[in-house]
Order: structure tokens, then C-alpha cells, then sequence
């Protein structure tokens, strides 16, 4: 999968403590290989067509938005 980041989103990256940024940098690979990866916990927002949180640690989480591109 590719990975896109929003500007709100490299703003609050640069927020994070170093520690969070690097277990944040390994999840991202992890969900741009498998989004269903068992450490992510990927799972749906309720209400919310195509967003997704998967888990950084136990304190942070991560959101995401899948978009289906069809190529032709």
C-alpha cells in the first residue's frame, strides 16, 4: 500500500517525542507491507467510510484514510 502523509499529519509528527517518532516510523512500514498486521490492530472507524486506526503503542494511535485508485 502506498502511504501518503497530510500536512496535519507531518506537523503533529514533528511534535512526537523522538521515541514515539521511531515506533511510529516502524509502524507505518509495517502497515504500507500489511495493514493487517497483527501489532497494528487495524481496525474500522465506526461511522467513518474508508478511515482506519491502527495502533503506534498503548498511548498512541494513528488514523488513516484508505483511497482505492483505480489505475487504467
Amino acid at each position: 500500500m502506498k502511504i501518503r502523509a497530510y500536512k496535519r499529519f507531518k506537523r503533529a509528527y514533528r511534535d512526537l517525542p523522538k521515541h514515539i517518532q521511531k515506533k511510529t516510523d516502524k509502524q507505518l512500514a509495517l502497515l504500507a507491507e500489511n495493514m493487517q498486521h497483527p501489532s497494528l490492530h487495524t481496525k474500522k472507524i465506526k461511522g467513518r467510510e474508508g478511515i482506519w486506526e491502527t495502533r503506534i503503542d498503548l498511548h498512541y494511535r494513528l488514523t488513516f484514510e484508505v483511497c482505492l485508485h483505480v489505475t487504467g
